[in-house]
């Protein structure tokens, strides 16, 4: 499970924190050397010794363990963790969380659960988390609002609408599409019971005493379209905000900037203005 604000032991270096995540399979190559290394001793049960090497290197094989080492850079590296040095207390909560996906997915577990995945991660990272969820052979379950991300990865989409569970196989993109289907369908048979409603209504209020057998038919019916409350969807497809005063020909002018945090610079001698009405986008890695 990948937190919104994963809790990590702040005196652990990153290599240890991510280490954790295949630690099981440290553990038995670790061993596996020692078995190799007690054939050589002079009393060794060679039987036993072969048991257990078997066992270890079948579950290091079941885990991908050979290459482990190799899938912990590439992952490090994709993801931009920090150097494998740094100790977790002088983190970042964006480095932390990019430290537990990591650690998370090189863990392999039968599900993972990823609340907001691609926070904190840059166009690059966000790409490689997409082909890594496409070779994982578990099950990922996934709360975002990337809808990119989404169209990109979900196979399967669990949608809670008024109350409902309603299950879509597809991406994002093709439950759109049928969600609209669906919708103007539920628009025409509301419209369709309301009508008829309308009509078994008309024909009670003709008939208040009608009580014989024919009638009770009638009233049934009245009875079971009533029945059936039809909740209107109440969405927000877009957000209006209100046009402010105009602010002048510049917004803002930023002249020989610099910014770094502790001996990280980010920033130096930068020069530009804001005019008003534009568009400013920060690009680069995360």
């Amino acid at each position: 499970y990948l937190p919104q604000e994963p809790q990590l032991d702040p005196t652990q270096t990153v290599r240890e924190a991510v280490e954790a995540g295949i630690g099981g399979v440290l553990a038995a190559q670790k061993r596996l050397e020692e078995v190799y290394a007690a054939y050589a001793e002079p009393d060794a049960d060679f039987d036993k010794l072969a048991e257990e090497q078997g066992r270890l290197e079948a579950e290091i094989a079941a885990a991908d363990g050979d290459s482990a080492g190799v899938q912990l850079e590439v992952a490090a590296d994709a993801l931009r963790l920090p150097p494998w040095e740094a100790h977790i207390e002088h983190l970042s909560g964006g480095e932390k969380r990019r430290v537990a996906l990591c650690r998370l997915l090189l863990s392999k577990p039968d599900m993972l659960l990823l609340d907001e995945p691609t926070n904190h991660l840059d166009a690059e990272s966000v790409e490689w988390l997409e082909q890594f969820l496409h070779r994982f052979s578990g099950t990922v379950v996934a709360v975002t609002h990337d809808r990119y991300f989404l169209d990109n990865v979900a196979e399967w989409i669990l949608e809670l609408d008024r109350g409902r569970g309603i299950p879509f196989k597809g991406n994002y993109s093709a439950w759109l599409e049928q969600k609209e289907q669906r919708l103007k369908q539920e628009e025409s048979s509301e419209s369709a019971r309301q009508k008829a409603i309308s009509q078994e209504l008309e024909w009670v209020r003709q008939n208040p005493k009608g009580r014989q057998a024919k009638s009770k038919a009638r009233l049934n019916r009245f009875e079971e379209l009533a029945s059936h409350d039809y909740q209107k969807r109440n969405e927000t497809r877009e957000i209006f905000i209100p046009v402010a005063e105009r602010l002048g020909n510049e917004v803002i002018e930023f002249e020989g900037v610099r910014k770094s945090y502790g001996d990280r610079l980010l920033i130096d001698d930068l020069s530009f203005k804001i005019p008003p009405g534009a568009i400013v986008g920060i690009i680069g890695p995360n």
